[in-house]
């Protein structure tokens, strides 16, 4: 029996080259078409036999952002990228969490067997009001409050001349006071803190037994909204900050239905689709519980692509979303819950589930955000300044691939930004572009080995469990 998650989508609130040798894709065929033989429905504009180009014109075109919407995933990965059934992946699962930059959850990873690894700096600091430097540390305080994640705070942090310099300035008397809280709870050096292994133990075994990106940017300089609508529709229609999109053409549960590709929201609470809103009404009956999900995955009848959220939008020192001021370990505890339920299941040998968060939460990072495509030609809403045009992406944030043919103890150095997870569902299902940001998206391929799966039988995440004097300690901060 299905249970219906909480269905509330206008009470969400703000929240926040295929040529490379490790590639392990494998040669394409010139007539892309797969539909029947996984069971898919024919749409014979997407059907079209197509010749793939060579890796590197590929590889060239989608750095010069050639390709547009429409353009099929075989018209722009390259030859040698794996398309449809020549992707043993059944069953893809996302979970996107909220606020947390990369280097604050993986600052200590070249210390924790990964040399290779992009972190910051030992010495990397930020300058105060006064240009004194403040630098990084380790955070002690679990549950600090919110840091500044807006399209002009982002844009501030990164700085005019790419510094990164901007994470202290632009949290120094940001946010909102705990109720119990003190003065100090607002310095800007709140932003510099980071964790350490025993602090994230689910993120560290995933770096050791799966695979890490360490070029994985949010799709934008913003917050919440705008980023959760590129991993729905390679857009935010506009959008830069946290209102519903309106102008909706296309989205890719549009697609997935055209298809006839099977999916589900399994939802803790508001889903995140809700900040679309007329298409999560239009799709309620695909919103279930999150109960549904445990259910399903021990069943083995989880759909093809499956969207699992935390508790969104409820923004608390409990909460499981790691949206400050939440304790992270309740979200890791979560995450690890909801990747142990996924590799006990029968469907786990042909699974892949991806984690990401939807923006850095005003949380600092030391890799300058690169350019990328405009999705389209929408100016900025609410007007932006001239030069805004969508074309660079956000501060990296954490992504994780978990999956039988995950790479093992790999971390990636391609750029990937929320579209990429986008991309590899386009390439398994023959799906077309909805934007040029997709549309010249690489797809993660570089994080698996198809030949090869080497995590069927890899541990399960270890158990995360919330320090207790942790969480009596912010419910005193927090709670009135």
């Amino acid at each position: 029996m299905l249970r219906r998650a909480a269905f509330l989508p206008f009470a969400l609130v703000a929240a926040c080259s295929s040529s490379d040798p490790d590639n392990p894709a494998t040669d394409a065929s010139t007539d892309t078409s797969d539909a029947a033989e996984v069971g898919l429905l024919p749409v014979p504009e997407w059907d079209k036999p197509v010749t793939p180009p060579a890796d590197d014109a590929a590889k060239a075109a989608r750095e010069g952002c050639k390709y547009d919407k429409g353009a099929l995933p075989a018209e722009t990965a390259g030859k040698s990228a794996p398309m449809g059934a020549s992707i043993p992946v059944e069953t893809i699962v996302v979970v996107m969490m909220e606020n947390r930059s990369f280097d604050h959850y993986f600052q200590k990873l070249k210390e924790n067997g990964h040399p290779d690894a992009d972190t910051a700096p030992a010495d990397f600091s930020n300058p105060d009001a006064d240009g004194k430097p403040v630098k990084i540390f380790r955070d002690t305080k679990l549950c600090f409050v919110d840091t500044n994640h807006e399209w002009d705070g982002s844009h501030e942090q990164v700085g005019p001349k790419d510094a990164m310099d901007g994470f202290v300035k632009t949290n120094d008397k940001h946010g909102s006071p705990a109720p119990n809280g003190t003065a100090d709870m607002l310095n800007g050096a709140r932003a510099m803190g980071y964790y350490e292994k025993a602090d994230v133990p689910f993120m560290y075994w995933a770096a050791d037994q799966m695979a890490i990106g360490d070029r994985y940017f949010s799709s934008l300089l913003g917050p919440t909204w705008p980023n959760r609508m590129f991993l729905y529709a390679a857009t935010s229609f506009g959008r830069t900050s946290n209102k519903f999109a309106d102008g909706v053409d296309v989205t890719l549960f549009d697609n997935l239905e055209k298809r006839g590709v099977t999916w589900k929201i399994y939802s803790s609470g508001t889903p995140g689709l809700g900040v679309i809103a007329d298409r999560v009404v239009k799709y309620r009956d695909h919103v279930v519980s999150i109960d549904d999900y445990y259910a399903d995955a021990a069943a083995g009848t989880l759909p093809q692509v499956a969207i699992v959220d935390p508790k969104i939008a409820a923004e608390a020192y409990d909460q499981n979303d790691e949206h400050p001021p939440a304790i992270m370990q309740v979200g890791q505890g979560w995450l690890a819950k909801v990747t142990t339920t996924l590799m006990k299941s029968p469907q786990w040998k042909t699974s892949a589930l991806f984690v990401t968060y939807d923006e850095h939460g005003g949380l600092y990072d030391h890799v300058v955000p690169p350019k990328a495509c405009a999705p389209d030609d929408r100016p900025t809403l609410p007007p932006g300044k001239p030069d805004e045009k969508f074309d660079r992406y956000g501060i990296r944030v954490p992504f994780l691939v978990i999956s039988p043919y995950a790479k093992k103890s790999f971390v990636g150095h391609h750029v990937y930004d929320h579209t990429s997870i986008v991309r590899f569902i386009e390439a398994k299902f023959t799906l077309p572009a909805m934007t040029r940001r997709d549309a010249n998206a690489e797809a993660p391929y570089d994080m698996f080995d198809f030949a090869t799966p080497a995590n069927l039988g890899a541990p399960l995440p270890p158990a995360v469990t919330t320090d207790p004097k942790a969480l009596s300690d912010c419910k005193a901060i927090w709670v009135k």
